[in-house]
């Protein structure tokens, strides 16, 4: 539940109004995360690179690329390929952890 030895970037991502905020850390290998929460709300992100979204804490309902949306809880994870995109629904804050590859 923690990652050690990181850089964190001191000012918050915001995105959608406020909507999804999260933080850019940096691992000692040079790998790139986000940590953050969406909060009640739908949202679409377009993806520039693959992503792994892992839920930490809540419940997101995604669609990924149009197809029906599925329901994820904290420990899971979808995943979405360059040029891609999700539309993920909240309805109650959900923590996340986007992993960049």
């Amino acid at each position: 539940m923690q990652f050690d030895n990181v850089s964190v970037g001191k000012k918050a991502n915001v995105f959608f109004d406020g909507k999804c905020i999260s933080h850019t850390v940096t691992l000692p290998d040079g790998t790139r995360k986000s940590v953050g929460v969406v909060l009640p709300s739908t949202l679409r992100f377009d993806l520039s690179t693959k992503e792994i979204m892992e839920v930490v804490d809540g419940n997101a309902f995604v669609s990924i690329n149009g197809a029906p949306e599925q329901e994820f809880n904290a420990g899971q994870s979808w995943e979405v390929e360059k040029g891609g995109y999700f539309i993920i629904r909240a309805e109650l804050p959900v923590h996340y952890v986007c992993h960049f590859e």
